[in-house]
């Protein structure tokens, strides 16, 4: 999910959720520094994940942001990739930010942000996680078009549906017994 955010879609300033939306709108509206907006967004959304999915995933999704946060940081520092094609950036940047958030969800954490409300929504409305995730992205950046350009956006759009379709097929895998022992990958 990091390789997918920091080397593909951050350096087009393409954003990788509605969580960073909803900061920017908070932002825009209310005068809230993006980083307390951010915090805001996370913060009410672990404690919705606290009372529906119980401690242990929480802290293993506090965990997986924190990593998350990490590799972002750290690919931003050492690793420059000259960027030729914003499609193919999209494409892959999607990609990755899919099957990472993928094998979170399979693996019973979250990358945090809107895939906690896309969960909680996929178990009341009995949809997958990935459809969830994109109806929720797609609603909050046509709000945020009204604050930044409009070709971001569809940039957005178009990697939120490439990547949460990935989500889908990665939650969705029937990976057989014998090889699920050998790569910790948790049954559905």
């Amino acid at each position: 999910q990091g390789i997918g955010m920091s080397l593909f879609l951050f350096p087009h300033d393409i954003p990788s959720g509605g969580a960073a939306g909803i900061a920017l709108l908070a932002n825009y509206w209310l005068n809230l520094s993006l980083g307390f907006s951010l915090w805001i967004a996370n913060f009410a959304l672990l404690a919705a994940a606290i009372y529906s999915f119980g401690y242990m995933w929480t802290i293993r999704t506090m965990f997986s942001v924190t990593i998350t946060s990490f590799t972002v940081h750290i690919l931003n520092l050492y690793i420059y990739l000259p960027h030729s094609s914003l499609l193919f950036d999209i494409v892959l940047g999607g990609l990755f930010f899919g099957v990472g958030v993928g094998i979170l969800i399979r693996n019973g954490a979250s990358s945090g942000g809107m895939v906690i409300l896309a969960l909680i929504l996929s178990t009341m409305k009995n949809i997958t996680p990935g459809q969830a995730m994109f109806w929720i992205n797609f609603t909050i950046f046509l709000i945020t078009a009204t604050v930044i350009e409009w070709t971001i956006v569809i940039y957005a759009i178009a990697c939120q549906w490439l990547s949460t379709k990935t989500i889908d097929f990665i939650y969705n895998l029937k990976v057989p017994p014998w090889l699920s022992d050998q790569v910790a990958w948790r049954k559905k």
